[in-house]
């Protein structure tokens, strides 16, 4: 092949009890990339579609993921980028993590599948490094490798690909203001008490628990940050009211996606998600905020070849 057309999927970071490590794969909502073998080594953006962001290779996630993986690779060749950006920076659903981890997908695939999905996961980090500050996994591990997924460790770098009931669903409301991920994370805590932690750790382990036996309450109990969400939740407008309408709409949970400002619900069902849509949408509406909304079920595959 001398190129590739993919779809970048939008991913849901942290899951409420998760910080960093854990992550989902959205299937509704996405970018598309073209990637295409030159004749002059290195890597250039040509084209940008949706969105206004730097076209220089070292300023672009996509650039500096791709340079980071074939600084790993003896390639005779190098790679032009075409980038259609339909997830907006800033808005919590992965927008970076897609571009990077499409750039080295679509290289990878170029160059003949040099190194495994789970071995591109550290040269997309390259491009969440640049656009966050922190080299995090929980977007790109399940762009990249789809479903749900756990980063284990950073050090060394294990990620696991969780089991996915068959029917829960994702919604994901983004309401129309940005906040960048380095803002997000600048009011965070950097210590937690023991008594958070603890509970903290019981969620996670009840979710993922849930997430493999498929239990639905079980997955509902556990869909509770005890640490992130009560300092960063104050940014986004209207997010308590926003809760409240999901679980009343028959949601198993809900969060803040990612770093924010997107809030999303897990349902089970398509129809429950639907109707969550609606609940979201209607608190944005009312507060006079314009919003983008998604219902998703969990994309299981990741990056997808398009024809």
């Amino acid at each position: 092949m001398d190129s590739i057309k993919i779809f970048a999927p939008g991913t849901i970071a942290n899951v409420s009890c998760g910080f960093d490590i854990l992550g989902l794969c959205l299937d509704s909502v996405g970018d598309e990339m073209i990637i295409r073998k030159t004749a002059k080594k290195g890597v250039t953006i040509s084209k940008i579609v949706g969105q206004i962001l730097p076209l220089e290779t070292k300023k672009n996630v996509a650039g500096v993921a791709a340079l980071a993986l074939l600084e790993k690779v003896d390639s005779d060749c190098g790679f032009d980028i075409e980038i259609y950006k339909n997830i907006k920076p800033g808005s919590g659903i992965g927008s970076s993590a897609a571009s990077s981890a499409g750039a080295v997908f679509g290289i990878n695939k170029l160059l003949g599948e040099p190194f495994s999905l789970a071995e591109l996961v550290p040269f997309a980090m390259e491009g969440e490094k640049l656009a966050s500050g922190s080299a995090h996994a929980d977007n790109v591990a399940p762009a990249i490798l789809g479903g749900f997924t756990l980063v284990r460790s950073y050090t060394p770098l294990d990620v696991i690909k969780i089991n996915s009931p068959k029917e829960l669903f994702a919604t994901v409301i983004h309401p129309q203001i940005e906040i960048k991920t380095a803002d997000s994370r600048s009011v965070l805590k950097q210590q937690v008490t023991l008594k958070l932690a603890v509970k903290q750790m019981g969620n996670l382990g009840g979710l993922i628990s849930g997430l493999y036996t498929e239990n639905y309450d079980l997955i509902s109990n556990s869909l509770h940050d005890e640490i992130v969400e009560p300092n960063r939740s104050i940014l986004i407008p209207g997010f308590d009211d926003v809760k409240k309408s999901c679980l009343k709409a028959g949601a198993l949970g809900s969060g803040i996606s990612g770093s924010g400002p997107s809030i999303f619900a897990l349902s089970k069902g398509e129809e429950t998600a639907k109707e969550v849509a609606k609940s979201m949408g209607e608190i944005y509406k009312n507060i006079g905020i314009d919003f983008d909304i998604h219902v998703s079920k969990i994309n299981q595959e990741g990056i997808k070849i398009l024809k």
